[in-house]
């Protein structure tokens, strides 16, 4: 009877051992790049599904007689108005978007905001949404609460909405 593993036992084990943990590891590696790949996909699709939702929820609880746009060039729209809806806690703040270097920015303020350049008296906050391409407001011909909103961000997909002011 024998009691122990003889040495060409112990050595075929540990190479087979060894086989099983490179196929492991590299397994792990390529996991890690897929994972690395999958994050970054979801992150842009975070980014445009938080900038849909700001700009949605901020138009459709938008005041209709305070909605005002301000054409800039053929790309670029700036729009001021006031609404129900509030990032930074504030009670029917007054909201523009701005865009200032191919930089969109939302402007959150108590103050109202009717002109760009903005006085500099006027207390905000701010909040830079990403760089863009154009930010244009279309309002509907026929209906006075709705509006399409197109916003071509670099390196994201292009948002076309369409939305309707409940207030």
């Amino acid at each position: 009877m024998r009691k122990a593993f003889t040495l060409i036992e112990l050595m075929i084990s540990i190479v087979i051992l060894s086989i099983i943990m490179v196929f492991l590891y590299k397994s792990y590696a390529e996991l890690n790049g897929q994972n690395k790949i999958y994050k970054e996909a979801t992150d842009k699709i975070e980014k445009i599904e938080s900038i849909k939702q700001t700009i949605f929820l901020d138009l459709s609880m938008s005041f209709q007689e305070t909605i005002v746009i301000l054409p800039q060039d053929k790309k670029i729209d700036i729009l001021f108005f006031q609404s129900s809806h509030s990032i930074h806690d504030r009670i029917n703040p007054y909201i523009g978007y701005i865009v200032q270097d191919k930089k969109l920015y939302r402007i959150e303020s108590l103050q109202v905001l009717k002109a760009y350049p903005l006085d500099s008296r006027i207390d905000f906050d701010i909040d830079y949404l990403g760089k863009v391409n154009n930010f244009r407001i279309y309002p509907s011909q026929k209906e006075d609460s709705l509006y399409l909103v197109d916003v071509s961000l670099k390196d994201l997909e292009r948002i076309l909405m369409k939305i309707k002011s409940f207030s």
